[in-house]
């Protein structure tokens, strides 16, 4: 999940003022190229949902090795179709990383009997992060550039690579029994409340991304928060390893739409700092509520469609994974044209701001019913 999500998927946020500067991209450059990830990311996700043949194992470790590949080559051409097209490749390829892993790692922990350390697989999408920003700002601080950036994020990422491959159990789990493995089921909610949840999921998707792709930007383009440059992209990593465990556990005292809609406002106000506040305390404000909340979000929403869908897991899961992919695939987009017709990300981040709002808004209808 370091690899794959902590590497491949977000390091393209701290190395893009590198790539930026040396490069000469325009802000909806910049947007093009991450939205090409995140296309590719939907496109994974659907695959993932099919019912393919082979181990999830081999699938897995296909899927690692090309999101690898793709991170590494990153750093060998300066061609812009080149580089949305090796991003789109990546977001695949981490879309199955994430799919397949989870597959073979929540099954062996159902199995064990240890299915509450789910939380540190999904850890490493953090601790990913958190590494890949640290090596990032050394290296910068050494004289490094963009494409010696992108080559040494890749060449650790494959080091992870061979580990997880060794570490991986060779055989699949045995199927676990419903009982052990998942809730009973609930009865399905109506329809209108399952589309509240799959615009709500392609809000936060388009909500998050923009300060997810644009942070490193913002805070390098303020000279009053530049100070913290080198560390902030650390502090989302971070405060993303222990988040999920919390907020899952808030919402099955509450109820997963309650404390989705909360986990949205935090991270709408987190958005709206980073722009409002362009100061060193609001550059880390905005660090920790992206960090301590988009990962979070992401396995509130899965749990949501779950309880709402009990009936169709499978199509619900995919349902809210397309929208939350459309969304972030749409979001840099949007907001690099914002910012290059606005002069810098206040708008475009505020206009994400809101999108978190509204999601919270008809996440908070969802729980009222139920």
């Amino acid at each position: 999940m370091a690899a794959a999500m902590g590497f491949g998927r977000f390091a393209y946020t701290p190395i893009l003022p590198a790539m930026v500067a040396g490069l000469h991209l325009s802000k909806a450059q910049a947007g093009w190229i991450a939205s090409a990830n995140f296309a590719g990311y939907l496109l994974g996700a659907l695959i993932g949902a099919l019912p393919l043949r082979g181990s999830p194992r081999a699938w897995m470790l296909s899927s690692l090795a090309v999101s690898v590949a793709s991170t590494l080559a990153m750093g060998l051409t300066p061609d812009l179709y080149l580089l949305a097209a090796l991003r789109f490749v990546g977001g695949l390829a981490s879309a199955g990383v994430l799919v397949f892993a989870s597959t073979l790692v929540l099954a062996a922990l159902a199995q064990s009997g240890k299915a509450h350390l789910a939380a540190v697989h999904f850890a490493g999408v953090g601790a990913g992060v958190a590494i890949s920003g640290g090596l990032v700002s050394a290296l910068e601080a050494m004289g490094v550039g963009w494409a010696g950036l992108w080559l040494a994020v890749g060449g650790l990422g494959a080091v992870l690579a061979v580990l997880a491959a060794l570490l991986l159990p060779g055989q699949q789990p045995a199927t676990v029994p419903a009982a052990a493995s998942a809730a009973p089921a609930k009865t399905p909610a109506h329809k209108a409340d399952f589309a509240k949840l799959v615009l709500a999921y392609g809000l936060m998707g388009f909500g998050y991304v923009v300060t997810a792709t644009f942070l490193m930007v913002i805070v390098r383009g303020s000279p009053a928060a530049k100070a913290v440059e080198p560390i902030v992209w650390v502090v989302v990593g971070l405060a993303a390893i222990p988040s999920i465990l919390p907020w899952t556990r808030l919402g099955r005292r509450i109820g997963m739409a309650r404390a989705f809609a909360i986990c949205c406002l935090i991270e709408a106000a987190g958005v709206a700092i980073s722009v409002l506040w362009p100061t060193v305390p609001g550059a880390l404000i905005a660090a920790l509520a992206l960090g301590g909340t988009y990962m979070a979000l992401t396995a509130l929403g899965l749990a949501l469609a779950r309880e709402l869908r009990s009936d169709r897991v499978s199509q619900a899961l995919a349902g809210v994974t397309a929208a939350f992919a459309l969304g972030q695939m749409l979001g840099p987009i949007a907001a690099g044209i914002l910012a290059e017709r606005t002069g810098g990300f206040t708008i475009p981040s505020l206009v994400a701001a809101a999108a978190l709002v509204m999601s919270a808004i008809l996440a908070a209808m969802m729980q009222r019913r139920h």
